[in-house]
This record gives C-alpha cells, structure tokens and sequence, in this order.
C-alpha cells in the first residue's frame, strides 16, 4: 500500500500545526470571551484553570507520542495503551471531531466577514455569508490537496500572522491601561457575576476556556510525515501548548484591564458581540483591520490544521480496514490522501451551507460547535488514561509516579466540568454552575450521540466478521 511522505515536515511546522489547529486568533476573539459572564474580571485566572487539565494533558499525550509515532495518534494511544476496542471508539469519535473542524471555521469566516463588510456598506448584505464559507472551504481543500509540505508551510505563516497581531494589540492595551493594570485579576477577587461569585465564577467561565485549546495535540498524526517524530511530535505538542496557554492568559489580562474588571461580565455582549475588534477600534482603526485580518487568517488556519488532522485520521482508519479502504489511497503526485481530502470537502461544504441556510450561519457555528467539544473532551479524557495503562503495560521499567499517574490524573480531573458542560449534564455535586443548553444547539450533541451508537454498532460488527481490523488500530506504522 502506497504510503506518506517521510520525512517532509520538520519541528517547526508541527509545533504550527498544532497552534493553527487551536486557532489563537479566533479562540481570543470569540471562544474564551464567552467565559466572561461566569467569571467576570477574573477571566485570566479561569483561563490559566483550563490550561491546567490542558497542559498535563498535553504532557500524557507528549509521552505517548514518543513511543507510538502513527498517524492514528490519539486512537491508536489508546488502542496500544488501554484496548484496541478503545481505540477504536476513540477515533470514531476524533474522525467526527476533526471532519468538523472545516464547516465550523468557515462559518465564522463567513458571517465574519459578510458582517462587517454589511456594517461598513449597508448595500452589501449579511446574508451573502455563503460566499466567504464556500470559497475558504474550496481554498483550505485545495492547499491540504496539494501536499504536507505546502500544507504546513502555509500554517507556519498564517499562524504567525495570528500570534504576531494579537500579541502587539495586548501590548497597547497593557500600555493604554496604565494605572488601571492589577494582577487582582488573577484571583477570584473580580469574579463577580450574579450567581457566580468567588471560585464558582472562575471553574465555571474555565469550561468555556476549553474549546480554545482544543486542537493542541494535532501535531500527534502527522507523525509518520515528520522528521524523527518520537523527539518532534512530543516537542511540538509542549511547545505549541505553553506558547499558545501564555498568548491566552497575556492578551485576556489586557482586554480585562483595558476594559474594566469590575464590568467585565458584560464584555462578551460589547460591540454587538465582537469585543475584540470593539477592543482594536479605541486604539485605532489600523488595529482594528488588523485583528479582523487576524481573525479571517486564524480561520483559513485552523481549517487546514483540522483538514490536516482528519486525513490523517481516515487514512489511518482505512489502512486498518475499519473506515473504507478507498480513504487511505494516496495521491502518487503530492502523498496526501487524496479521497479523505474529498470527503472532507463534500462533507465541509454540506454541514456549513446547510445548517446555516436552515438557521443561520452564527446558530450553525454553535450547533457544530457543541458536538464537537462534546467529543473531544472524553477523547482527551482518555488519552490521559492511555498514558497510565501504557507506561503500567509496556514500558512499567520507564514508569515514573508523578509523570505516568499523578499527572494523566490531574488532566483527567480537570476535564471533568468539560464534559459535563457540553453534554449538559446537570445536577452533579459540586458543578452546580452548569446549564441545560436550548435547541437548536443541543441538536449537535445529540447528532454526535448518534455517531457514537453507529459506531457502537460499527464495532460490533467488526468485531464479529474482522476483528483483524480493530487489532490493526492498535499497530505502530511509525
């Protein structure tokens, strides 16, 4: 079977892989904002809460990839670590999380940029969103089709433009707030919404944190691609993970200052929703161009970072027989895969111009937005406990107490709330700060729900007529 390419990316495009794939530009501008009307002025703290479960989590999976260099990644870590029936599930799971990553993004691209360029020229509708969608959407399926090696250079440079942006906009609103700057902000001292006051406000406005770092290990299934992948991989979720943790707490510290701690539970709902470029306009309207650019970019990068990743997860998957074998065929021009890149694109297009004509493109993007965090957190979950049942099955002579146990177990805890949240589990001891979301958003969670019971169904029968195909999750091909 034609295989990728070796050897064609190094430790710098890996480590932009996995910050494209979290997207900073887009996290900063809309998903940690949403954590403000549950933790207040004390958003930086929550912020540095979510990096925690993160940052040990990112340390599980750095520790496994060091072993298991596959495109498989996170499905065949728990396969070799936990159970290959396990492994299975969880890249049942992770396909449908990254297949998702493009209609999201291209979503926000589109109302993105249709809204304001409505708001600057009222001839110029809103609704004409589908046109940005549908032309990122062709234009990410194109730059993922010709190749890794373009594909992760044009992630290097989108995602410095990004960081570059964002960075240089947090340090004029740290100078502009001038006596207003105080690290009280990172203590629950601000936390003051209604309801939500002290440490509630902060662990429950950290839920919402997640989804930003969502994407750090993406890394993990270019493996087989990259140049000594048991060093780079590993090196390249760290990094990626501290740098990108650093950018977030940074620039959250600057627009909690720059707009007022004590009121900044209402910031998510200023300037009609888009604080940020609220934010960039009293600076000046170059930075506001500037993090609108940063935003479109963020988006273009994010979509291939996460095409990227599915690919890589469907060849993986088809190679073992249990997606179609037609998904792992390989381009012989350009080593991609080159009927997962269709896939990808078909089903891209559909879910984001479908769900957003039937609704509309900002109930889409929350739509797909809940089933997505709904599965990639128990993925995360997991994969800490792949890296204790690995290091305890495998390699018990290189275990070690703090960073094979006590650390997977604080990731785990940590990405606890998570789950619930996104699931809207309610009720639970302790997590009192959790709601019940309204359709139509619940109709992602549940869409996802159903994924997972066709591929309880899935693994029954392959279990049953190829069980050869779930053993082979749980080969190493790096």
């Amino acid at each position: 079977m034609a295989q990728l390419e070796k050897n064609a990316v190094g430790l710098r495009e890996v480590v932009f892989q996995s910050i494209c794939s979290m997207a900073p530009g887009a996290a900063i501008a809309a998903s940690i904002p949403f954590g403000s009307p549950l933790a207040g002025g004390a958003l930086p703290l929550a912020v540095i809460f979510a990096f925690i479960g993160i940052f040990f989590t990112a340390s599980s999976i750095g520790q496994l990839a060091a072993h298991i260099p596959s495109a498989g990644s996170v499905a065949t870590y728990s396969a070799v670590g936990l159970r290959p029936w396990v492994g299975f599930l969880v890249g049942w799971a992770y396909a449908a999380v990254e297949i998702l990553i493009v209609p999201l993004v291209m979503l926000q691209l589109g109302f993105t940029v249709a809204g304001e360029w409505h708001a600057e020229q009222p001839s110029f509708s809103a609704g004409n969103w589908w046109i940005f969608t549908a032309a990122g959407t062709l234009l990410v399926g194109a730059i993922v089709y010709k190749g890794v090696r373009s594909s992760a250079r044009t992630g290097v440079i989108l995602g410095a433009i990004e960081i570059g942006v964002f960075l240089l906009v947090g340090i004029i609103l740290v100078i502009k707030a001038g006596s207003n700057n105080d690290l009280a902000v990172f203590s629950p001292h601000y936390a003051n919404a209604t309801g939500f006051q002290g440490w509630s406000g902060v662990i429950a406005g950290s839920v919402f944190c997640l989804l930003a770092f969502s994407g750090f290990e993406a890394a993990a299934p270019l493996a087989e691609e990259t140049e000594n992948p048991r060093k780079n991989i590993p090196k390249a979720v760290m990094y990626a993970t501290l740098s990108i943790g650093a950018l977030y707490v940074f620039t959250t510290y600057a627009a909690v200052v720059t707009f007022g701690p004590e009121k900044f539970k209402d910031f998510a709902a200023y300037n009609n929703g888009a604080p940020w470029d609220g934010l960039a306009r009293g600076v000046g309207t170059i930075f506001w161009l500037l993090v609108l650019f940063a935003i479109i970019n963020s988006t273009i990068a994010n979509a291939n970072a996460g095409a990227n990743v599915f690919t890589r997860t469907a060849f993986a998957f088809g190679r073992a027989g249990v997606f179609p074998k037609a998904l792992a065929a390989i381009d012989p021009k350009h080593k991609t895969p080159r009927n997962a890149v269709i896939v990808q694109l078909i089903v891209g297009l559909v879910l984001a111009l479908g769900l957003g004509a039937k609704y509309t493109p900002q109930t889409a993007f929350g739509i797909i937005a809940t089933g997505l965090v709904v599965a990639v957190v128990p993925v995360y979950m997991i994969a800490n406990l792949a890296c204790i049942g690995y290091f305890t099955k495998h390699r018990r002579e290189e275990r070690h107490p703090v960073i094979h146990i006590i650390v997977p177990i604080i990731g785990f805890i940590f990405l606890v709330p998570g789950f619930f949240n996104a699931a809207g589990i309610t009720g639970m001891p302790g997590l009192s700060f959790i709601i019940s979301l309204a359709a139509p958003l619940t109709y992602g969670a549940y869409a996802m729900g159903a994924w997972m019971v066709v591929g309880l169904f899935a693994l029954g029968y392959l279990s049953s007529k190829k069980p050869e195909a779930i053993a082979e999750v749980a080969t190493i091909h790096g």
